[in-house]
């Protein structure tokens, strides 16, 4: 009999597979090989793990991957989004995004509703037990335009959404030749949605004059950092700063800078697949 610690493991598996393979043919029989369980019982046993059918998973990780290029890259057309997404037409990729989201893809498009979307991806996290590489390095110092997002972490698409225009607009930061950041000044399982503070940022070589959008400048400080490298979806970067909070630092002998943990984000939505992401993760450190 496989151990509670197998059986995760194994459904781990399957998460990924589907993660790696939105845009292919998902079956049982397919998915029920990857975590080697039997075909006849997979569809119950996914049921009772996730909370919802196998079916229903997989639309809604196609539906996120649309959702982000919906919000985030406007020149796409709505139809290709919705065949990429799997649906044979625009009428029924607009059912079934209008049933999950409440809103039609265009209307999405339009104007965001990110904290209802938020709530239908409170999906099971895949747990990580194993060891994380931990490095220490030296950050150098860099200037930043900051948009600084204050209130609800389901929000914080709509603050992304808004300093993509500003730097789509003021040319002063540029997507491809610059660095990203966002600067996590609260835990947002532990702070008051109202009270949460996150600074979305990128790389400038000059002080940000002032804009529509108020982002400002900011500097991101020198020092020693610890650093994570997380490879996939941004939903799971609390598990790395989790880990250093934890499990690395109380073994490391280190003391916390008085900054707060930041991320660098090494490529981004919607261009990149989400499983593909790239995010190094630090905690400064004395």
């Amino acid at each position: 009999m496989a151990s509670a610690n197998t059986y995760t493991a194994r459904f781990n598996k399957v998460l990924d597979y589907i993660e790696h393979h939105l845009g292919e043919t998902l079956t049982v029989e397919i998915l029920s090989q990857v975590a080697n369980f039997s075909p006849y019982h997979f569809h119950r046993q996914f049921s009772e793990y996730a909370g919802i059918s196998v079916f229903r998973y997989i639309q809604l990780m196609r539906l996120k991957r649309a959702s982000y290029r919906l919000a985030f890259n406007k020149l796409e057309k709505i139809t290709d989004i919705g065949l990429d997404a799997g649906f044979e037409n625009p009428e029924s990729f607009s059912r079934a995004f209008k049933h999950t989201f409440g809103q039609t893809p265009s209307g999405f498009r339009r104007k965001p509703a990110w904290e209802p979307w938020s709530q239908r991806y409170e999906l099971p996290k895949k747990e990580r037990k194993q060891l994380m590489e931990v490095q220490i390095v030296k950050f150098e110092e860099i200037k930043v335009a900051a948009l600084e997002h204050r209130g609800a972490p389901s929000l914080v698409n709509n603050s992304v959404g808004i300093f993509i225009d500003w730097r789509k607009t003021s040319g002063l930061s540029p997507v491809k030749t610059s660095q990203t950041y966002g600067v996590a000044y609260d835990n947002p399982d532990t702070t008051d949605p109202s009270q949460f503070r996150f600074d979305i940022c990128g790389s400038v070589l000059e002080n940000v004059p002032e804009n529509p959008q108020r982002v400002i400048t900011k500097m991101i400080p020198h020092g020693r950092c610890a650093v994570i490298r997380h490879y996939g979806s941004h939903d799971r970067l609390g598990a790395c700063a989790y880990y250093l909070y934890r499990e690395w630092l109380p073994d490391s002998r280190e003391e916390l800078r008085d900054f707060p943990l930041y991320f660098h984000y090494l490529n981004l939505l919607p261009e990149t697949p989400e499983h593909e992401l790239i995010t190094d993760v630090y905690l400064p450190l004395k």
